[in-house]
């Protein structure tokens, strides 16, 4: 299946899509009796609303034209009830159709969130995150406008009509067939309505989604457009892309500003005639009073509904375009899977191996190359070799975000693919170079929201990693609020937490770290070397990293190069072997040794 593109946020498939209503009736179906009490309720007070023209015709043909002022109460009293019966009505079906869009859209968030979390890094990789956003947030939001607003209201207003013109029919059809007349001409005058909106549609989505593009690329690259003084030419192109929406938006509202008056103007010309014709019945005698105000009085609701309906082609239109958006996320498969009868790990040694293994983000272009490579249980490894050499890709998959194309990796001689990735990671802590911190308390950043790890076992993963002084000097120390991304707290900081979290959730077997140092200045770096070395000793590690002292204590040292293994040994033999090693070492690490 194709990856969502920028396209995505066009107007897709047709205006009504019944396969995808059928598959968005599988989150509305177990409140199935719920929405059958609201479209029944609904029902009744369309037909409820049908009562005052019948009584405004049975006032004027009787009370009225006999000249009996007593009459008229107990018309009075049924109109008043019919019109508080039907405010009550519309109030319960309004309450139980909005509560029943809530548990479906929290259902279809939940639901989304549940498989992108299931979802491989090569998701990721070709899905931009605010774009899944938008699916879990504004496309849920449009289809909970179709199914509170959008559907009931066409439902509604197509049982409003029905029953004007069958109560029409009923009444006189020689006046019915003369209020009707328009109808015709208004036909097709919705068609071309329709197309008109369409287009203009289409063309808002996509200009409010050049919008929403640059304001997230902008908001986000704000420092470097800062630096360079390039505000203005920022505000010039954001002013461009406005206006553009705006001249989409315009086209929007004139077809809606000829819309609706041409409706009107129909309406009072069907009035025109049904008074003018139906005045001449009335006194030809094939027609009452009573009946030709009841008439002028349906005919004007029975433009109504549509005038409604017409107006509710957008939102059914917005709604069939985010319902692909949603379902072409469903869709996505989920390329690295649990096996269906998984192998458990038992007594962990950690002995990993690389079977000539090949892997590329496009498997057209390998990144690596048929790598082989050994590593015995509880021994310490750096991967070292210049940018785009494949080191972070081994990481991936022993972590197993991605699968190979070829080849497979080993734990302790299990294939990964046959071990549930939950059961894998159990043993997996990561400190990758990017340090992630989430919204809460320092404490909650180290254990995760895991009960398990205790307050004594956060303190001691603090202490571990260094991240105890600056913790304890912080407001509140472990309680203190990060906010997000951990915008109050410094790279180096940020950094020290990270790997403060790996420490506590205690890894059996692996400890992977990606260039984790890479943030950290020279004396916070000095801190955490001695709870290094202590998580390091006894523990299967592979450490990725450019700077000498974070790998000055490990036992062996593997060179890549363009994807391949190209040395394997100690400091001192690869230095004395004068190959790769030696040049990056004379690169990197010689002035940081000098230093």
């Amino acid at each position: 299946m194709r990856a969502l593109t920028v396209d995505d946020d066009e107007i897709l498939g047709k205006a009504y899509d019944a396969r995808l209503v059928r598959r968005l009736s599988r989150f509305v179906l177990p409140y199935r009796r719920g929405l059958a009490l609201a479209l029944t309720v609904l029902l009744a007070a369309a037909l409820l609303e049908l009562a005052p023209p019948l009584l405004l015709k049975r006032a004027i043909d009787g009370p009225i034209a006999a000249g009996d002022p007593g009459g008229l109460w107990p018309i009075f009293a049924l109109y008043a009830g019919a019109l508080l019966a039907a405010f009550a009505l519309r109030y319960a079906q309004l309450a139980l159709m909005q509560s029943i869009g809530q548990c479906v859209m929290v259902d279809l968030r939940v639901t989304i969130f549940a498989h992108v979390q299931r979802m491989s890094m090569a998701f990721f990789d070709r899905n931009p995150v605010g774009r899944l956003i938008t699916r879990i947030t504004n496309d849920v939001d449009a289809l909970n406008e179709l199914l509170t607003q959008g559907l009931v209201a066409i439902i509604a207003d197509s049982v409003a009509l029905l029953g004007i013109v069958a109560l029409m029919l009923y009444l006189n059809w020689r006046l019915a067939l003369i209020s009707l007349a328009v109808l015709p001409v208004l036909a097709l005058i919705n068609v071309y309505f329709r197309r008109l909106m369409r287009g203009a549609y289409r063309l808002m989505r996509q200009r409010l989604a050049l919008i929403n593009a640059y304001l997230n690329e902008q908001i986000g690259g704000v420092l470097v457009t800062q630096l360079f003084g390039r505000e203005q030419a920022a505000i010039a192109r954001f002013d461009a892309l406005s206006r553009d929406y705006r001249a989409a938006e315009i086209q929007s509202l004139r077809a809606f500003a000829l819309f609706f008056p041409t409706v009107g103007l129909l309406a009072a010309i069907a009035t025109a005639l049904l008074l003018s014709v139906g005045g001449y019945g009335t006194l030809a005698g094939w027609a009452t009073l009573g009946e030709l105000i009841a008439f002028v009085t349906l005919t004007e609701r029975a433009f109504q509904p549509i005038r409604d309906l017409a107006e509710k082609y957008s939102i059914l239109q917005a709604a069939m375009a985010s319902a692909e958006r949603v379902f072409r996320v469903l869709d996505s498969p989920v390329e690295v899977q649990d096996p269906e009868q998984p192998r458990a790990l038992r007594q962990v040694r950690g002995e990993i191996a690389f079977e000539n293994v090949v892997f590329g983000y496009y498997p057209d272009q390998p990144v690596l190359r048929g790598i082989s490579l050994r590593i015995p249980a509880g021994q310490a490894v750096a991967v070292v070799g210049a940018t785009g050499a494949g080191k972070s890709s081994l990481i991936s998959l022993l972590a197993r975000f991605y699968d190979p194309q070829q080849g497979r990796i080993t734990l302790d001689g299990v294939d990964l693919r046959e071990l549930r990735q939950a059961e894998l990671r159990r043993h997996v802590a990561a400190v990758p170079q990017d340090p992630v911190c989430f919204s809460g308390t320092i404490a909650s950043n180290i254990r995760l929201h895991d009960e398990k790890i205790s307050d004594a076992d956060v303190r001691r993963a603090a202490a571990i990693a260094n991240a105890l002084p600056f913790v304890e000097r912080l407001p509140g120390t472990y309680e203190y609020q990060v906010r997000e991304r951990g915008s109050n707290l410094s790279v180096g900081q940020r950094q020290l937490l990270a790997f403060a979290r790996a420490v506590a959730f205690n890894p059996e077997v692996l400890l992977i770290l990606d260039e984790a140092t890479s943030s950290v200045d020279t004396a916070t770096e000095a801190l955490i070397q001695e709870g290094l070395e202590r998580l390091l000793k006894g523990r299967t590690s592979i450490v990725i990293a450019h700077r000498l002292s974070t790998i000055r204590h490990v036992e062996r040292i593997v060179v890549l190069h363009k994807g391949r293994v190209v040395e394997d040994g100690s400091h001192e033999e690869l230095l004395a072997l004068g190959g790769y090693y030696r040049r990056l070492y004379q690169l990197q690490f010689a002035e940081q040794e000098r230093a």
